[in-house]
């Protein structure tokens, strides 16, 4: 059985600007990170589309019992074998918005579960990397070079944040075997879970690029993860 994971990072932000910690402050999506975002939904549609079908007839056979379905039982179980099954999001507005772009074509409500809010910066957010780097050298430096020994005064430590998602991501994958799901989270959220996926150390998490809108995919034979895709665009 195999269960495909589409991990997105939600568009650009209101405000723009420098590059700030936003951290668990809940700054909504501007119209181009919606516009980001009605891309990226139509990008998993094509992936989606070109998908191998046999994995999807295998799943109707695992789960529903259908080896003798009809082509009409078929589609209504699994949207001829094309289409999310699910969609789970963060509980901040802007990967709130992104998943109700990215839900609406499969008729889909986005689950939203506080365990994948974006980490915690404590007395760094809203601020600007110079603005960190002036106000807190040595506590920046610490963090940048061992993020998971360190943490922002305050603030979560890599290690607590990959404890809430990756608990998360187990949720949901046991809840959907055999699906197609997405979940849109943000930036420091999926580099965590895609160095678990992968089996790399929490250290690495700053070698993983993930753009606004960008798409990841991950296929789980049985639990064991493939990565297909990353940080992808149209």
């Amino acid at each position: 059985m195999v269960t495909t994971l589409y991990l997105i990072r939600h568009g650009a932000l209101e405000g723009g600007g420098p590059k700030r910690y936003n951290g668990s402050i809940d700054i909504p999506m501007s119209e181009e990170g919606i516009m980001q975002i009605k891309e990226s939904s139509a990008f998993i549609g094509r992936l989606l589309a070109t998908a191998d079908p046999s994995k999807y007839l295998s799943y109707l056979k695992d789960i529903h019992g259908a080896a003798g379905a009809t082509e009409e039982q078929k589609a209504k179980n699994w949207g001829a074998t094309s289409g999310l099954s699910a969609v789970y999001c963060s509980d901040l507005s802007r990967a709130v918005r992104s998943a109700e772009i990215i839900a609406a074509p499969y008729g889909l409500a986005p689950v939203k579960m506080p365990e994948l809010r974006e980490r915690s910066f404590g007395i760094w957010e809203g601020m600007t990397f110079t603005e960190i780097k002036e106000q807190f050298p040595d506590e920046f430096e610490a963090w940048a070079d061992n993020p998971v020994a360190h943490s922002p005064v305050g603030g979560e430590s890599t290690l607590e944040v990959k404890e809430r998602v990756v608990k998360a991501l187990d949720e949901i994958l046991t809840r959907h075997a055999g699906g197609n799901i997405a979940i849109i989270a943000h930036g420091g959220v999926n580099r965590i879970l895609i160095c678990h996926i992968l089996g790399a150390p929490m250290e690495n998490i700053f070698r993983v690029e993930q753009d606004y809108g960008g798409v990841n995919v991950v296929e789980f034979w049985d639990r064991y993860p493939v990565v297909k895709l990353l940080n992808g665009k149209q």
